[in-house]
């Protein structure tokens, strides 16, 4: 029970953090996408994979998003423009972090695959209900800080929303992908080899780190070289 307990407080430390960090990169401005994406996968990493987490995640980006936005329009006149613009990055920057992890829920499935390795039925069922559930939380977080938010912001993100509700998010179009490998997995269950220990959510989490740091993308990069040689 004490370690739930300082797992908690944990939890809610880096959250607030991760706001803070997210309000700081709006008010910096630059590349401000790839800074949410970057700070989101950062957090899924330290935190876990579990939808709960994914929710708090989500929502202290968009607070951040939000708070950001809002202080540059007090600070100084004219930036509602620039403002709009960051925060449509920032909701970008999530949607992308968000698409990474279901990618690298992919890759772990597809890595399994190749070396005769499966998951437990459990370890699949979790995936596949959370992986579901990936991009209702992206949306319903998107939905709630519109909401809760005033002005210009509200209006921001009310249109980013509609538009992801019509033409799709590139999360939504990644965990398509990847249950469709994990529908593979889960008919193939039992023609493979079972390796105890092997846990989808530890190989995942440890891509997307490799992803977020760089360190995957030069991998890939290198083995396409090859392939071209």
């Amino acid at each position: 029970m004490q370690n739930d307990n300082h797992d908690a407080a944990r939890t809610d430390k880096d959250v607030t953090q991760l706001t803070e960090e997210i309000k700081e990169a709006i008010e910096q401005g630059g590349d401000v996408e790839n800074a949410v994406r970057n700070l989101t996968l950062k957090a899924i990493h330290s935190n876990g994979l579990d939808i709960e987490s994914l929710k708090q995640i989500a929502t202290a980006v968009m607070e951040g998003a939000q708070a950001g936005a809002q202080q540059k329009m007090t600070l100084a006149e004219g930036q509602s423009q620039t403002a709009r613009t960051q925060i449509t990055q920032a909701v970008s920057g999530l949607d992308s972090a968000f698409a990474q992890l279901a990618s690298a829920s992919k890759l772990a499935l597809e890595e399994a695959a190749g070396k005769a390795k499966r998951f437990s039925d459990s370890d699949l069922a979790k995936a596949r209900a959370d992986l579901e559930e990936l991009e209702a939380v992206f949306l319903d977080t998107l939905k709630h800080t519109a909401s809760a938010a005033q002005g210009l912001v509200a209006e921001t993100l009310q249109d980013l929303l509609t538009h992801a509700q019509h033409n799709g998010t590139a999360v939504g179009g990644q965990i398509k992908d990847t249950l469709a490998v994990l529908a593979h997995q889960i008919a193939s269950a039992g023609r493979a080899q079972f390796e105890a220990g092997i846990k989808l959510t530890q190989m995942t989490a440890d891509l997307l780190y490799k992803i977020s740091t760089g360190v995957f993308s030069g991998i890939t990069s290198n083995q396409t070289d090859r392939d071209d040689k």
